[in-house]
């Protein structure tokens, strides 16, 4: 079955508009999720919407609310709000282009693909996508969609567009909230060039596919094994590594070389997803 498309609009250089369509570039299905149960009759939970002295209350008599006061709202029909004339809600605009390498990592959010709605639109579509691919850049707007107006950027992706939604700059915390209190030390030349050789001797392309979601694997196991009627009995907690002592940091970092003659496959995944396409580039800062 084809994908159905997110966002239908157009995309904008300029005096330049084609008809595009988004669709999600990330596959949340092989997401393990669980319903709460009710264990002395395993029927799922239901949830109703209440509304204090008054009890259970229709879909139909809800409205959205903004809050303005403790217990005080404004309420918006849907037409109301609907009625918020904001050119982003149909087209992204480019209307600034920065390197890929420049935005920070920190501010992507989500990935999708753009595609051309029409055959009409496959020539601009295309004129679009090589000028990305050649200047290296990234084109900026605004879209709005799912409530809210977001800040996307537009890169080439092979044959294709990506865009990606973005964070603004008050979303992020500042780092110094959190690094202030890391001690001003001045490390052991030995020591960082023992742990430079073994970056570099676990260094390699970079191969997302050779990762493997090993607690979905596990939980779909644990799965199985009660379905057939066996018991589940928790391992015992193994300390973590340098809990119960204080580690030698120069010894470890030797004896981690010697056991590392050549260079090394990643053993597990430690992050959730790998980075789209658009945080590639392996020059963009920190």
């Amino acid at each position: 079955m084809a994908a159905r498309a997110y966002w239908k609009g157009f995309l904008r250089l300029s005096l330049v508009s084609i008809a595009v369509e988004l669709y999600n570039a990330v596959e949340s299905k092989s997401e393990i999720s669980f319903r709460q149960i009710h264990k002395p009759s395993g029927r799922r939970i239901n949830y109703t919407k209440t509304v204090q002295g008054i009890g259970e209350i229709k879909s139909s008599d809800i409205v959205k609310g903004y809050e303005v006061g403790q217990d005080t709202y404004v309420t918006l029909e849907p037409e109301e709000i609907e009625a918020v004339k904001l050119e982003s809600k149909k087209t992204i605009d480019l209307v600034k282009f920065v390197d890929v390498a420049e935005i920070d990592p920190r501010y992507f959010e989500r990935p999708y693909y753009v595609a051309p709605a029409d055959k009409h639109s496959a020539e601009g579509y295309v004129v679009i996508r090589e000028a990305l691919k050649k200047t290296g850049k990234a084109g900026l707007a605004q879209l709005t969609i799912g409530g809210r107006e977001w800040l996307v950027a537009i890169t080439a992706l092979g044959d294709g567009l990506l865009m990606e939604m973005l964070r603004y700059a008050d979303e992020l915390r500042e780092p110094a909230d959190f690094f202030d209190e890391v001690p001003s030390l001045k490390p052991d030349k030995e020591m960082v060039d023992l742990a430079v050789e073994l970056i570099e001797r676990k260094a390699g392309d970079f191969k997302p596919d050779a990762f493997e979601d090993h607690y979905a694997t596990a939980l779909r196991e644990l799965v199985n094994k009660k379905m057939k009627g066996h018991k589940i009995k928790a391992p015992q907690e193994e300390a973590a590594p340098g809990s119960a002592k204080v580690i030698d940091l120069m010894s470890a970092l030797r004896k981690s070389i010697g056991e590392s003659g050549g260079k090394e496959k990643p053993a597990r995944a430690t992050s959730r997803r790998a980075p789209a396409a658009g945080r590639r580039t392996a020059k963009r800062r920190a």
